[in-house]
């Protein structure tokens, strides 16, 4: 049973420099990798159209490298449990050392795009494996400590990676965005190849692994992505496009529904659903990427087209969100460790609600200071709730479906925030329509009379949502049940 009572571990017995220091090191700088790359190349991206041309196609190398990242999520998780962890975290950092490599190379934008993919699949790898080798070496109580490591490197990312992007875009080249992981991925992956001993599994059959389930779990993930990612964006969300993909998912996820529940190894589980714990975690992950990813997507829009700031403040608006999150992260164990997971989730869906009270009052004669300040109270209800509810999943399930747990709460954030850029896209450009007959194909053209409204509007609909996150909190169990030890 996890206590509200369990002491709180000092930092010097899980440190850096502790016996199991080398692997946390790995650990984040692996994570650090792919939090950078998540925002360092925004800021180069007029220097990389310039290179390569192909200016209409340059959101696909966000949209890909976030859908390769997605639906491999699962399958990472899974195999990690049938194989262990080290292994797949190995070929997480070779693929995204790979990746960065050819991205570095790339000759055209094309090209470009599928080498984001090859980043994508290993970033895939190492988020879930990462948190879930952090979850195997350390207990409930150390982790309360060890999240405030993991939070710092989100933390630094989320604010070096654009000043980095920007940098080498003018001093050097942008194709150094992409060089500089070379060698920090190579230490990463010497450091757990070295230092990481794995426990022993016990003795078994040679494991099945699901292709079927596999299969339709990718195809199906896809094909959902993408309809909701550009839907309204490259096809209008009436298009035979995005009906054939809508329809094509949800008969492949039927379809890999039907494959699961026959499957000696099923790829994600389904009981990851039915269980509280994890679904619960689950569900407020779903919710936390449906806020996080739909925001972050309009809050900068916010900030230039209305409030008429320029492009670096709208991003620091933007910053008091992510910094909010890694700060909430790294102090949110002393809560659950005398409080429980729940209640320190609600705390955390709390700030939400009220971060988004505050968005609400922001309006085109507002300061940016108080858009920042409503960004960051939501930055920290976001780490109140995810932190705690991905260590409660973990708790909860024994090793051999640790991997699982992890990824299937990670997995829901990815298809969350697909959810949340698709919704509140849906409900701007919803407004746009009534006030101009049409819907723009770029909303940064719009005047600040017909933006303001509509992004309003999507403050409102975050609000909702922020509600919704306070119910999925409360789904989790008061007391969580640690699983004992195989």
């Amino acid at each position: 049973m996890t206590s509200p009572t369990t002491a709180r571990v000092p930092r010097a017995a899980v440190g850096l420099r502790s016996e199991r220091g080398p692997v946390l090191l790995s650990v984040m700088l692996a994570t650090g990798l792919v939090a950078i790359d998540a925002t360092i190349l925004a800021t180069a991206v007029p220097a990389v159209v310039r290179d390569l041309g192909g200016l209409s196609q340059f959101p696909w190398l966000f949209s890909v490298y976030v859908l390769a990242q997605a639906v491999s999520v699962p399958v990472y998780g899974k195999v990690a449990d049938l194989l262990g962890r080290k292994n797949v975290m190995l070929v997480g950092v070779a693929l995204f050392v790979l990746g960065s490599l050819l991205c570095g190379l790339a000759w055209s934008m094309g090209a470009l795009i599928a080498f984001r993919a090859v980043q994508g699949l290993g970033a895939g790898a190492i988020q879930p494996i990462g948190m879930t080798i952090v979850g195997d070496i350390y207990t409930v109580a150390e982790r309360a400590t060890v999240q405030g490591y993991i939070a710092s490197v989100w933390a630094i990312s989320s604010l070096v990676g654009p000043t980095l992007g920007g940098f080498f875009s003018e001093a050097l080249s942008w194709r150094w965005i992409f060089f500089v992981n070379l060698p920090l991925g190579a230490v990463a992956g010497w450091m757990l190849w070295r230092r990481f001993t794995e426990r022993p599994r016990p003795a078994a059959a040679r494991p099945r692994i699901d292709y079927a389930g596999t299969v339709l779990l990718l195809l199906g993930t896809v094909a959902l992505l993408v309809g909701l990612l550009e839907g309204g964006v490259l096809w209008s969300w009436g298009s035979p496009v995005s009906i054939a993909l809508f329809v094509g998912a949800a008969v492949l996820l039927a379809g890999f529904v039907a494959v699961e529940r026959r499957a000696p190894e099923p790829v994600l589980p389904l009981w990851v659903f039915g269980h509280r714990v994890v679904g619960g975690a689950m569900l407020v992950s779903l919710v936390v990427g449906v806020m996080l990813l739909g925001l972050t997507s309009y809050v900068p829009l916010y900030a230039q087209g209305v409030l008429g700031t320029g492009a670096i403040v709208a991003g620091f608006a933007l910053a008091a969100m992510t910094i909010g999150w890694p700060v909430a992260a790294s102090t949110a164990g002393r809560l659950y460790l005398r409080l429980g997971f729940r209640t320190t989730m609600l705390i955390g869906a709390l700030f939400a609600v009220v971060g988004s009270g505050l968005l609400l009052t922001v309006g085109p004669h507002s300061s940016v200071w108080l858009l920042a300040g409503a960004c960051l109270v939501l930055g920290l209800g976001f780490g109140y709730v995810a932190s705690p509810s991905l260590v409660a999943a973990q708790s909860a399930v024994p090793w051999r479906q640790r991997g699982v747990a992890t990824s299937a709460s990670i997995f829901a954030r990815s298809v969350g925030s697909a959810v949340g850029v698709a919704a509140f896209g849906a409900v701007a450009n919803t407004v746009v329509r009534d006030r101009l007959g049409g819907t723009p194909t770029d909303l940064e053209s719009l005047p600040a009379g017909v933006l303001g409204p509509a992004l309003g509007a999507v403050f409102v609909a975050a609000a909702a949502v922020s509600v919704t996150m306070l119910l999925a909190s409360w789904v989790m169990p008061r007391v969580v049940e640690e699983a004992p030890a195989e």
